[in-house]
Protein backbone atom coordinates (compact mmCIF):
# COMPACT_ATOMS: atom_id res chain seq x y z
CA UNK A 1 0.00 0.00 0.00
CA UNK A 2 2.61 2.49 0.84
CA UNK A 3 4.59 1.93 -2.08
CA UNK A 4 2.00 3.10 -4.30
CA UNK A 5 1.00 6.04 -2.25
CA UNK A 6 4.49 7.01 -2.59
CA UNK A 7 4.70 6.62 -6.06
CA UNK A 8 1.56 8.19 -6.40
CA UNK A 9 2.22 11.10 -4.22
CA UNK A 10 5.88 11.46 -5.56
CA UNK A 11 5.14 10.92 -9.25
CA UNK A 12 4.49 14.66 -10.15
CA UNK A 13 4.57 14.95 -13.66
CA UNK A 14 2.26 12.07 -14.52
CA UNK A 15 2.75 8.88 -15.72
CA UNK A 16 6.35 8.66 -17.18
CA UNK A 17 7.49 10.64 -13.89
CA UNK A 18 6.25 7.70 -12.24
CA UNK A 19 7.65 5.03 -14.20
CA UNK A 20 11.02 5.20 -12.49
CA UNK A 21 9.36 5.28 -8.86
CA UNK A 22 7.59 2.36 -9.94
CA UNK A 23 10.52 0.34 -11.13
CA UNK A 24 12.26 1.38 -7.55
CA UNK A 25 9.54 0.20 -5.79
CA UNK A 26 8.47 -2.79 -7.61
CA UNK A 27 11.88 -4.54 -8.43
CA UNK A 28 14.82 -2.82 -6.09
CA UNK A 29 12.91 -2.22 -2.66
CA UNK A 30 10.16 -4.93 -2.38
CA UNK A 31 11.68 -7.22 -5.06
CA UNK A 32 8.17 -7.83 -6.26
CA UNK A 33 9.12 -8.60 -9.98
CA UNK A 34 12.59 -8.97 -11.77
CA UNK A 35 14.15 -6.14 -14.06
CA UNK A 36 13.35 -8.25 -17.10
CA UNK A 37 9.70 -8.69 -16.09
CA UNK A 38 8.85 -5.24 -14.85
CA UNK A 39 10.09 -4.17 -19.15
CA UNK A 40 7.71 -6.60 -19.98
CA UNK A 41 5.32 -5.09 -17.67
CA UNK A 42 6.08 -1.50 -19.04
CA UNK A 43 6.07 -2.54 -22.92
CA UNK A 44 2.41 -4.35 -22.54
CA UNK A 45 1.13 -1.15 -20.54
CA UNK A 46 2.53 1.10 -22.70
CA UNK A 47 0.37 -0.90 -25.63
CA UNK A 48 -2.93 -0.34 -23.58
CA UNK A 49 -5.39 2.73 -23.90
CA UNK A 50 -5.61 4.89 -19.94
CA UNK A 51 -2.95 6.51 -17.67
CA UNK A 52 0.38 3.92 -17.68
CA UNK A 53 0.83 4.67 -13.76
CA UNK A 54 -2.80 3.46 -13.23
CA UNK A 55 -2.38 0.44 -15.44
CA UNK A 56 1.51 -0.43 -13.61
CA UNK A 57 -0.02 -0.28 -10.05
CA UNK A 58 -3.17 -2.29 -11.04
CA UNK A 59 -0.66 -4.96 -12.78
CA UNK A 60 1.34 -4.56 -9.72
CA UNK A 61 -1.33 -4.99 -6.59
CA UNK A 62 -2.73 -7.80 -8.77
CA UNK A 63 0.68 -9.63 -9.17
CA UNK A 64 1.26 -9.30 -5.44
CA UNK A 65 -1.87 -9.65 -4.23
CA UNK A 66 -4.73 -10.51 -6.51
CA UNK A 67 -8.16 -8.63 -6.79
CA UNK A 68 -7.46 -6.88 -3.14
CA UNK A 69 -4.18 -6.03 -4.09
CA UNK A 70 -5.20 -4.29 -7.12
CA UNK A 71 -8.15 -2.57 -5.56
CA UNK A 72 -5.40 -1.53 -3.00
CA UNK A 73 -2.52 -0.65 -5.31
CA UNK A 74 -5.33 1.68 -7.40
CA UNK A 75 -7.15 3.09 -4.51
CA UNK A 76 -3.72 3.83 -2.64
CA UNK A 77 -2.18 5.33 -5.80
CA UNK A 78 -5.18 7.43 -7.24
CA UNK A 79 -7.32 8.55 -4.30
CA UNK A 80 -4.89 10.68 -2.11
CA UNK A 81 -3.69 11.88 -5.52
CA UNK A 82 -6.42 13.43 -6.98
CA UNK A 83 -7.40 14.66 -3.63
CA UNK A 84 -3.99 16.57 -3.55
CA UNK A 85 -4.12 17.67 -7.26
CA UNK A 86 -7.39 19.25 -6.53
CA UNK A 87 -5.99 21.32 -3.48
CA UNK A 88 -2.50 22.23 -4.82
CA UNK A 89 -3.96 22.98 -8.56
CA UNK A 90 -6.32 25.56 -6.34
CA UNK A 91 -3.20 27.19 -4.39
CA UNK A 92 -1.24 27.21 -7.67
CA UNK A 93 -4.13 28.67 -10.17
CA UNK A 94 -4.09 31.69 -7.62
CA UNK A 95 -0.39 32.17 -7.31
CA UNK A 96 0.57 30.96 -10.93
CA UNK A 97 1.66 34.67 -12.21
CA UNK A 98 4.05 34.73 -8.95
CA UNK A 99 8.28 34.62 -10.60
CA UNK A 100 9.29 31.92 -7.59
CA UNK A 101 5.89 30.09 -8.30
CA UNK A 102 6.79 30.03 -12.20
CA UNK A 103 10.26 28.53 -11.51
CA UNK A 104 9.45 25.89 -9.55
CA UNK A 105 7.12 24.80 -12.04
CA UNK A 106 9.82 24.79 -14.62
CA UNK A 107 12.38 23.46 -12.18
CA UNK A 108 10.40 19.95 -11.74
CA UNK A 109 10.97 19.30 -15.70
CA UNK A 110 14.70 18.47 -15.37
CA UNK A 111 14.10 16.15 -12.20
CA UNK A 112 11.81 14.32 -14.35
CA UNK A 113 14.34 13.98 -17.65
CA UNK A 114 16.93 12.74 -15.25
CA UNK A 115 15.04 10.04 -13.74
CA UNK A 116 13.45 8.90 -17.39
CA UNK A 117 17.28 8.27 -18.41
CA UNK A 118 18.60 6.77 -15.60
CA UNK A 119 15.81 4.20 -15.95
CA UNK A 120 16.32 4.21 -20.49
CA UNK A 121 20.29 3.61 -19.76
CA UNK A 122 19.00 0.65 -17.28
CA UNK A 123 17.08 -0.39 -20.09
CA UNK A 124 19.66 -0.42 -22.58
CA UNK A 125 22.27 -1.64 -20.81
CA UNK A 126 19.65 -4.68 -20.30
CA UNK A 127 19.04 -4.88 -23.82
CA UNK A 128 22.73 -5.11 -24.36
CA UNK A 129 23.02 -7.84 -22.02
CA UNK A 130 20.56 -9.91 -22.86
CA UNK A 131 20.72 -9.20 -27.23
CA UNK A 132 23.63 -8.84 -27.40
CA UNK A 133 25.16 -4.99 -28.19
CA UNK A 134 25.30 -5.06 -31.84
CA UNK A 135 21.53 -6.42 -31.74
CA UNK A 136 20.24 -4.15 -29.43
CA UNK A 137 21.56 -0.91 -30.73
CA UNK A 138 20.30 -1.86 -34.27
CA UNK A 139 16.86 -2.77 -33.34
CA UNK A 140 16.86 0.83 -30.59
CA UNK A 141 17.65 3.08 -33.67
CA UNK A 142 15.56 0.90 -35.93
CA UNK A 143 12.51 1.44 -33.53
CA UNK A 144 13.71 5.21 -32.91
CA UNK A 145 13.54 5.51 -36.41
CA UNK A 146 10.07 4.00 -36.97
CA UNK A 147 9.01 5.90 -34.05
CA UNK A 148 10.02 9.32 -34.98
CA UNK A 149 10.54 9.56 -38.30
CA UNK A 150 7.73 7.69 -39.69
CA UNK A 151 5.34 8.21 -36.77
CA UNK A 152 4.51 4.57 -36.10
CA UNK A 153 2.85 4.39 -32.80
CA UNK A 154 4.86 2.48 -30.45
CA UNK A 155 1.73 -0.09 -29.34
CA UNK A 156 2.24 -1.10 -32.72
CA UNK A 157 6.15 -1.69 -32.77
CA UNK A 158 5.85 -3.18 -29.39
CA UNK A 159 3.07 -5.82 -30.54
CA UNK A 160 4.55 -6.93 -33.84
CA UNK A 161 7.94 -7.15 -31.80
CA UNK A 162 5.97 -9.47 -29.73
CA UNK A 163 4.32 -11.68 -32.10
CA UNK A 164 7.25 -11.84 -34.00
CA UNK A 165 8.51 -13.58 -30.70
CA UNK A 166 6.38 -16.45 -30.41
CA UNK A 167 6.78 -17.03 -34.23
CA UNK A 168 8.00 -20.89 -34.26
CA UNK A 169 11.89 -19.68 -36.35
CA UNK A 170 14.45 -22.87 -36.69
CA UNK A 171 17.76 -22.13 -35.17
CA UNK A 172 20.38 -22.34 -37.73
CA UNK A 173 22.07 -25.00 -35.65
CA UNK A 174 18.67 -27.05 -35.29
CA UNK A 175 18.58 -26.91 -39.26
CA UNK A 176 21.68 -28.02 -39.47
CA UNK A 177 21.45 -30.77 -37.51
Amino acid sequence: MFAFFRVGMLGFGGGPSAIPLFQQEAVKKYKWMTEEEFADTLALANTMPGPIATKMAGYIGYRVGGIMGCLNALISSVVPTALLMIFLLQILQAYKDIPWVQHMSASVVPVVAVMLATMTWEFFKKSGDTLGWKKAIYLILALYLLTEWVNVHPGILIFVLIVFVFLPFKKKKEAKQ
